[in-house]
């Protein structure tokens, strides 16, 4: 009785602050690319930080509250093998658990000190073995498969030195490490963390990870769960920011599937702003548009709309390749879809 009680108080004192603040994301609106990555910055920037391990609250005590088992309140679920383990224990000379940094901590040289080092939104409890074992890996796909404790577990390790986790947490890892790389730009003698194609050994120290290009696609492979939304909302109790990429997961493809195109008229410089997301593309400019023509690589016109008048046009086309976009009459570019 008393554990289902106390249950029940972690479930509506989860419900008080499982919301994302009124206007957190407002001054996002009809951003893409880098101005949007700049200003999801802004937003989630000065975060309130905590100590890695002290007497007070410290990674240690948000990880019990952000990874618990939603079956056993007393226990985390560990991020590369789902075990379930006793959260009081800690690492309890290596027969507990510790705490993976999911952009590893030498990808930048942060170590462990506040800020990049403590910053729970990329921590996860983890098995000491497997966390050894993925050391500083980049994400990537294929290898040998890892055996935890006599059993298969799904992660793999690559020839390349990379490492892929189990099907179930390849959006969560995605998601921690594009937070990363826009929560820290190299402000106020922070990191500046980037993403990348390529893979490092593991005594490079510079401050990016990749494999860019697979974290995309786990994150749209898999997409946000309820565990993850919660873990958000926990985190954000604590250090007052979110991970974005979880509340408004469409983000990642505004930031890193946007491209733009620059065209030329009447003696003024305009950029047009486009992204691709299935059938969907979405034109901005900093100017009105009011004519958009579509044709396809053999002049034939595929969509028309003469009457837009605003500064963003969305639209939908079951083409494949590529495309003529003429915006206005005067101002053509490629897309390919």
């Amino acid at each position: 009785m008393k554990r289902a009680l106390l249950l029940l108080l972690s479930v509506l004192c989860i419900n008080i602050y499982a919301q994302i603040p009124e206007g957190y994301y407002s001054s996002t609106s009809g951003l893409l690319g880098e101005d949007l990555k700049l200003e999801l910055y802004s937003i989630i920037k000065d975060h309130k930080e905590f100590t890695y391990t002290s007497s007070s609250t410290d990674t240690w005590d948000i990880l019990k509250e952000a990874d618990q088992d939603p079956q056993n309140p007393d226990n985390v679920i560990l991020i590369y093998s789902g075990e379930s383990v006793n959260a009081a224990q800690e690492y309890n000379n290596n027969n507990g658990w510790t705490r993976e940094h999911v952009w590893a901590k030498s990808r930048g040289d942060f170590g462990t000190s506040r800020g990049a080092g403590t910053d729970c939104h990329h921590l996860k409890a983890c098995s000491s073995s497997i966390n050894s074992t993925r050391s500083n890996r980049a994400f990537g796909v294929g290898g040998t498969e890892v055996i935890y404790n006599g059993l298969n577990t799904g992660n793999f390790i690559g020839v390349a030195y990379t490492f892929e986790p189990r099907d179930e947490v390849k959006g969560d890892v995605a998601r921690m490490i594009l937070y990363m790389a826009v929560r820290y730009n190299g402000e106020n003698g922070e990191p500046d963390l980037e993403l990348t194609e390529s893979v490092f050994g593991n005594t490079d120290k510079q401050p990016i990870h990749g494999m860019k290009s697979t974290l995309l696609k786990w994150h749209k492979d898999d997409p946000v769960d309820e565990f993850e939304r919660n873990r958000n909302d926990v985190v954000f109790s604590y250090q007052e920011n979110r991970n974005p990429f979880i509340d408004y997961p469409e983000f990642v493809d505004k930031i890193w599937n946007v491209n733009t195109s620059i065209g030329n008229a009447f003696d003024q410089d305009e950029i047009i702003k486009w992204t691709v997301q299935g059938d969907l593309i979405t034109l901005q400019s900093d100017q009105i548009l009011n004519k958009i023509d579509l044709y396809d690589m053999t002049g034939q016109r595929i969509y028309s709309n003469a009457g837009i008048g605003t500064n963003e046009h969305s639209l939908t086309t079951s083409h494949n390749g590529i495309i003529i976009v003429l915006v206005d009459d005067v101002k053509p570019f490629k897309i390919v879809l």
